[in-house]
């Protein structure tokens, strides 16, 4: 086992990877900018360094200096959590000639998934269903039109690099196919440094269903059951939940079995997530598969009681999987506590917290680095916490987190607690009918 971890990460994913750690009895070093030095994971970890100025550039994604600190600490294994460089395989690479445990998959691993086509490639080849599209990169608007027309509209486009919900753009007609196209192009170029893109069949009325995924270094893969995220902005997930309130038996067995080829047929090692769009058919398709812990993995914590970031640290260390596949006892429901005004566009909303009283209770749980003092930084994600419940039922889970909610003080920023506050109570949301499309029709009161 490890004797001391870098975290190569920020806020509550860092505090989170460094509470695991304690418990396993495996130091830590925290690392941050000089606009986190006040953020509780500088504080709670066993050794911090100070890696550079606000700037991600400078800080969270320089490979230098996070291989610096790991020198200077003579850290053993870096967790890279999940943004920055946790699916940056040039860092996995550079941990490995330096000789450093990369608490997730190997370089190749990373590259096989990180780009679109080539993930999506490797589906088709593994017998994992894709959506129909192009078997690569579009690389004239003429190509494009020729394949949109054979597949039929609407189609979406897509960067090959993209993620987040950049340099992407729905085309319902021919006619809209190039100005759509060149927007994507210029977004991804912008975002990605790379306006490479493919396109694929736009399904309708869909949910974003993920199965986590963990495997070993012997070739062991299992899966830990699905979570729904189809309530979403802008492509940015903002409620999680598990089991899906749309899954069955049937359904749940045929994608954790997908979930698991797609492990397989890259010997993954880590915990992953295999991301599906699912029609209103129950047909599901292959979108994406991220290769690290993903922001919602409390979800799928509270519903199969295993700690994830420990099974991930075992499986870095070269311990193996039971092979035992995990389903839903309960039902959990996380909502993503941001720095935005949900009553203007969810724009950001940095700025000093006065006040800070965070919901207690049976099977609530709260994830978050902030607290009332605390100053949120302008230049990264808006989120400051995770409010996760835990129930028998949904409907019991779903008045549990109204309940949770309406405990949740934070003063002298605009947070999403009434945003989620009124979805709580939304007929939709209630009876289960959701589909990435939701937010649409949405209107906060």
């Amino acid at each position: 086992m490890f004797k001391k971890v870098l975290i190569a990460n920020r806020g509550e994913i860092a505090l989170r990877v460094i509470r695991t750690c304690k418990e396993m009895g495996i130091s830590t070093v925290a690392v941050y900018s000089k606009a986190d030095k006040e953020s509780l994971h500088v504080r709670f970890a066993d050794e911090a360094v100070c890696i550079g100025p606000a700037s991600s550039a400078e800080s969270y994604l320089s490979i230098t200096k996070i291989m610096a600190a790991v020198e200077i600490t003579n850290a053993d294994a870096v967790h890279p959590g999940y943004g920055f460089l946790a699916e940056n395989a040039d860092f996995a690479e550079v941990c490995e000639e330096y000789g450093v445990k990369f608490i997730g998959p190997s370089a190749s691993m990373i590259r096989s998934m990180g780009d679109k086509i080539t993930a999506k490639e490797t589906m088709i080849k593994a017998k994992v269903p894709v959506v129909p599209g192009s078997d690569g990169a579009v690389k004239t608007v003429k190509e494009g039109l020729k394949i949109a027309k054979k597949i039929g509209y609407p189609i979406i486009l897509k960067a090959t690099a993209g993620g987040g919900g950049k340099g992407m753009r729905i085309v319902y007609h021919e006619d809209e196919f190039e100005d759509q196209m060149d927007r994507a192009q210029q977004e991804a170029s912008a975002s990605f440094g790379n306006d490479t893109m493919y396109l694929e069949k736009f399904i309708e009325e869909p949910r974003h269903i993920e199965i986590q995924i963990i495997g070993d270094q012997h070739g062991n893969v299992v899966h830990l059951s699905e979570r729904d995220c189809s309530i979403q902005r802008r492509h940015q997930k903002l409620l999680e939940e598990s089991p899906s309130p749309f899954m069955d038996q049937k359904l749940r067995k045929k994608m954790g079995e997908a979930a698991i080829k797609a492990g397989k047929s890259i010997n993954y090692e880590g915990a992953g997530t295999v991301e599906f769009l699912v029609d209103k058919y129950r047909k599901f398709y292959f979108m994406e598969m991220n290769t690290r812990i993903q922001v919602e993995h409390p979800v799928t914590e509270e519903v199969i009681n295993r700690d994830l970031i420990k099974e991930q640290i075992k499986v870095a260390a070269g311990e193996e999987l039971s092979g035992e596949n995990y389903y839903p006892t309960l039902h959990s429901i996380e909502c993503r506590i941001n720095a935005e005004d949900p009553y203007h566009d969810f724009r950001p909303s940095p700025g000093y917290i006065s006040s800070f009283h965070s919901p207690k209770g049976h099977g609530v749980r709260v994830d978050t680095h902030v607290y009332a003092g605390y100053s949120v930084p302008p230049y990264y994600d808006s989120m400051i916490a995770k409010l996760i419940c835990k129930a028998e039922t949904r409907e019991e889970c779903i008045k549990k987190m109204s309940r949770a909610l309406d405990e949740f003080i934070i003063e002298g920023i605009k947070t999403t607690v009434p945003f989620h506050q009124q979805l709580m109570k939304d007929e939709r949301f209630l009876s289960g009918n959701v589909t990435t499309k939701f937010m649409e029709d949405f209107e906060l009161k």
